[in-house]
């Protein structure tokens, strides 16, 4: 059988011809909320997994964050919970560094029988909007930044997660390390096997910096002109990081607001377009002060921001992170390089104009953020968007009425998503069906505990 994913048995081959010390190969699908879930195989069965495909139950792309089922999908009794096939994905054939035995990772996308996709796979949902902007002549480039925090893996005497001590000489600091250079030296062990690890998957990793709270590092990824693989690179490298730290004894957290105290963690997309001459088209022309298409674009942006908010913030936890002067945006406003908007464009060359568009969390699913980010982009230039004018200054004293129409808390963005054309457009009917549905239920889960906050307050008082 023909792969419809476009992977071929010469790929597997040529991998296993040149790494004869891999023993066995991790198959990761990325579900809804971003996790990897799949399998593991031996080594003699990866040249059957190009050539056939796997089997998977299409439940997978169903479950709530706890890995339970939800029936609402569609996606369990009411296919019989039926196998699909997961295909292997071009060039996502790495190895893992510093496995032992060797193992290595493929990414996989869900395809039906026969050969069409399943449409509540993330990875199709980003194509699909790619595909789209193609056939306008468009086609759009990008990176991930990605935020996280090193922890501990013991909690400190009262209970609370602390960051993680310092691997060369134990010390754990509890300052705001902002741009300490000596601070990531600390951590030079663990930086240079991320580094290392990214290198053997070809994942363009570059700048590391201490970022704005006690634990808290920025990794950023190189551009790339195919915006299926930038989003590959960010979860391919969250797993770097994850499994790097967990060999170094430390935890990698990407919760989006660890510390109540502190800033939470980002994970900015940088995103422009070029034509079919491979000119980059949000670039203003001699005489111009910005490009009619980038201000179209921002526009698009900054109308369906309230509506997808829970595309870019999909857990309970991710609306923590939305306070005033945290530097994570509260309105969708634009401004050029100003870190207090939603949408930045940032300081540079002509030819590599762009937008960071700011609201996602690091626990947002990438696939799913950057089609909702392109679809935006795309009715914006389709209309003619206006964005208005740009924010100066202080964004988060000037945001206004822009405040006004954004979802307050989760349960708010919950219901926006469901009720709104755009989003179910930017996903498409089953992906939108299927994410509704899964956040509903983690909505559930998550109102009808009890937690130790309401002992706290409650216990004895009421």
């Amino acid at each position: 059988m023909i792969s419809p994913s476009g992977a071929t048995p010469a790929e597997a081959k040529a991998f296993l011809d040149k790494h004869p010390e891999i023993q066995a190969i991790d198959v990761i699908l990325t579900d809804a909320n971003g996790i990897g879930r799949g399998k593991i195989i031996r080594r003699h069965e990866l040249e059957g997994l190009y050539k056939r495909g796997r089997h998977m139950p299409i439940s997978i792309l169903g479950l709530d964050i706890a890995g339970e089922d939800v029936d609402e999908t569609g996606l369990v009794w009411d296919t019989g919970d039926r196998d699909v096939n997961a295909w292997p994905i071009p060039g996502t054939l790495v190895p893992l560094h510093g496995t032992e035995p060797p193992r290595a990772q493929v990414l996989t996308a869900m395809y039906h029988p026969d050969g069409s996709p399943v449409m509540s796979d993330p990875r199709h949902v980003l194509s699909r909007q790619v595909d789209l902007l193609a056939a306008k002549g468009l086609h759009p480039a990008g990176a991930f930044e990605l935020e996280f925090f090193l922890l501990s893996p013991d909690r400190d005497t009262e209970g609370r997660i602390q960051p993680a001590a310092t691997i060369l000489d134990g010390r754990r600091s509890c300052k705001t390390e902002v741009y300490s250079v000596d601070h990531l030296h600390d951590m030079e062990p663990l930086f240079a096997d991320i580094y290392a690890a990214a290198e053997e998957q070809n994942i363009p990793a570059e700048t590391i910096i201490s970022e704005y709270a006690p634990g808290q590092y920025e990794l950023t990824l190189n551009y790339r002109t195919d915006m299926l693989r930038a989003a590959d690179d960010l979860v391919m490298l969250k797993r770097i990081v994850r499994a790097q730290a967990r060999r170094h004894g430390v935890v990698a957290c990407f919760m989006a607001k660890p510390f109540e105290k502190y800033s939470g963690s980002g994970m900015h997309l940088h995103v422009s377009l070029q034509n079919d001459s491979g000119q980059n088209v949000f670039a203003e022309a001699e005489g111009e002060r910005w490009s009619p298409t980038l201000l179209h674009a921002l526009g698009g942006l900054a109308q369906t921001m309230a509506e997808s908010m829970l595309v870019f913030a999909p857990h309970v936890n991710s609306w923590r992170r939305f306070v005033a002067q945290s530097y994570a945006p509260i309105a969708p406003t634009w401004g050029v390089n100003n870190r207090s908007v939603a949408l930045r464009i940032p300081a540079g060359e002509l030819e590599a104009r762009r937008i960071e568009h700011r609201p996602s969390g690091v626990d947002a699913n990438p696939y799913l953020v950057a089609a909702t980010v392109l679809a935006g982009i795309s009715k914006g230039i389709d209309e003619k968007l206006d964005p208005g004018p740009g924010v100066t200054g202080n964004g988060y004293e000037t945001a206004g009425d822009a405040c006004a129409a954004m979802p307050v808390d989760w349960h708010s963005a919950i219901d926006a998503a469901r009720k709104s054309r755009f989003v179910k457009e930017a996903l498409g009917p089953e992906l939108h069906k299927t994410f509704i549905a899964v956040k509903e239920a983690e909505w559930l889960r998550v109102a009808r505990t009890v937690h130790e906050l309401d002992y706290q307050l409650y216990l004895h008082e009421v």
